[in-house]
């Protein structure tokens, strides 16, 4: 043995594995095997398995964390996998719809006008929908002049649509004159998912000469006076 091996430079435990292969199942037990292992010790079980689909099935709606919850409570004493486990259980059994991809609005890639002067750059933006002491929600709409932080106008509205936020800012317009440009985020009515992203509030300024400028989206520090006026108690008021 010592000798073949070096004649095929392997070494003795490797002839010797060759040789076993060999007497146990013949040419072809000397094939290429997998190196998986055989089996593995946190291998869920196919009656588990069963289980999870058969619940999954009764409830197409639950995930797998409603499954998991929901199957140690009914069986306390099993040892049930994990929730990203039993989410690549219903996959492989292809019981997980792929949610379709929302078509993006398109970036704004023009540079922003600088903040030079007042009157020149306007901000916009909805400060977080609240509740009042009644109960009802209120959606407030702000506006800033950017050179002067200026708040021009802060009112809440009932709907979040183009004709009640195109009112607010056709007052604040007859009021204060019209400004270069506006920039705002990329949620409605400021945006749409048409060309360019523009939106029918965002044509409208465009017909009265003012630009529409929209930030990156998750990126508030590119309207940050905006956003600072926000969290300020004590911003300007006219």
């Amino acid at each position: 043995m010592s000798e073949l091996c070096a004649r095929h430079g392997i070494s003795r435990q490797a002839g010797y594995s060759t040789l076993a292969r060999y007497q146990g199942d013949g040419w072809e037990g000397l094939g290429e095997h997998s190196r998986a292992p055989r089996c593995h010790p946190s291998q869920t079980s196919r009656e588990l398995e069963q289980q999870i689909v058969e619940l999954r099935h009764e409830h197409m709606r639950w995930g797998p964390r409603k499954l998991k919850a929901v199957l140690e409570r009914q069986q306390p004493d099993e040892t049930w996998p994990a929730a990203s486990t039993m989410g690549e259980l219903l996959r492989r059994e292809g019981l997980v719809i792929a949610r379709k991809k929302r078509r993006r609005i398109d970036p704004y890639t023009a540079p922003f006008a600088a903040a030079a002067a007042p009157n020149r750059v306007w901000c916009g933006d909805f400060k977080g929908w609240s509740r009042t002491r009644d109960g009802e929600r209120i959606d407030p709409l702000t506006i800033s002049d950017a050179c002067t932080r200026y708040l021009l106008r802060c009112q809440a509205v009932e709907k979040t649509d183009t004709l009640r936020v195109q009112a607010i800012f056709e007052a604040a317009f007859r009021e204060y004159g019209m400004p270069e440009a506006i920039r705002t985020d990329n949620g409605a009515p400021f945006a749409s998912r048409a060309i360019a992203g523009l939106s029918r509030l965002a044509v409208g300024w465009m017909k009265l000469g003012i630009r529409p400028e929209r930030i990156q989206p998750a990126h508030p520090e590119q309207n940050g006076r905006h956003e600072r006026m926000h969290l300020d108690p004590c911003s300007k008021r006219p």
